[in-house]
Order: structure tokens, then C-alpha cells, then sequence
């Protein structure tokens, strides 16, 4: 009898991916960056443990937001004291804190627990496209590329 492959935490290597948001929908940029984070395009993906890579999203100034959410959409915050909700739409925020946008919409999409706030931490969002993390030699993720076995991309 076969059973299932658990990856252990020691087998998991992490690579760094820059994703380009400029003119791309919201929703599509952090759906691409939640699964990456999350380690789903690799073939030693366990839900239970956080298999996923760094990613890197630049030009979050220039995400595109359809529809009528940058009037409509609403952020929520609370001091956590009486009458301490604090409310910014999406317009005042993509104005003033873009980065806090995109990175809103993953956290949206990954667990909320404490695997999700470890996969939270490995990701990195910049307004425009300059980053310090050439030393990591990241690699330009193109929407759904293959993959190897190492959850890498394919290479023929």
C-alpha cells in the first residue's frame, strides 16, 4: 500500500519570485501571490505545513482595480478601544498606501492562523519597481508557468 507524501520541513527549498502588478487586476495579482506563498505550485505541497516561496510584488501603485471598487470599497480598522473603527476607501488608500493594498488582498486568501501568518511573512510588496533583494537573485514568475519536481520552473 502507498501513502500519501507528507513533506517534511528540512526537504522544502524556497526560492524568490518578483511578480509585476502594473496593469493587472487586484484580485488576479494576489490569487497568483497566495498560491506561490502558499507553496500550491509545487509538487510537495502539504496543506499542513508551509512549503510555499518568497515573492516579491512590485509596482503595486499600478494595480488595477475594476468596477467601482475604488469608490466603493471600504477598508475597516479598530484601535480596539470604544468608538475606535477607523474607515478608509480604496481611492484615499491606493493614494496614500498602495503596498497596504495588495498585501490586504493575500492575507485575504491565505489561511488565518498561524501557517498563514508564516506565509504572510514571506511576502514582499514595493509601490514602484525598485527592491533590495538582488542578492536573493530572484526570478520573474510569469502567470502559471510549469513546474519542475523542486517547484521550480520547467525548463525544456
Amino acid at each position: 500500500m502507498q501513502s500519501t507524501y507528507m513533506a517534511k520541513p528540512h526537504e522544502i527549498k524556497r526560492r524568490w519570485y518578483i511578480i509585476d502588478a502594473a496593469g493587472r487586476p487586484l484580485g488576479r495579482v494576489a490569487t497568483e501571490v497566495a498560491r506561490l506563498l502558499k507553496g500550491k505550485h509545487k509538487a510537495i505541497y502539504t496543506p499542513h505545513i508551509d512549503t510555499g516561496d518568497h515573492v516579491i510584488v512590485l509596482n503595486a501603485a499600478k494595480v488595477v482595480l475594476t468596477g467601482k471598487k475604488l469608490e466603493q470599497k471600504i477598508y475597516y480598522r479598530h484601535s480596539g478601544y470604544p468608538g475606535g473603527l477607523k474607515m478608509t476607501d480604496c481611492a484615499t488608500m491606493m493614494r496614500k498606501n498602495p503596498e497596504r493594498v495588495v498585501y490586504l488582498a493575500v492575507q485575504g486568501m491565505l489561511p488565518h492562523n498561524r501557517l498563514g501568518r508564516a506565509m504572510l511573512k514571506k511576502l514582499r510588496v514595493y509601490r514602484d519597481d525598485q527592491h533590495p533583494h538582488e542578492a536573493q537573485k530572484p526570478l520573474v514568475w510569469e502567470e502559471g508557468p510549469e513546474v519542475n519536481e523542486e517547484g521550480g520552473p520547467a525548463v525544456e
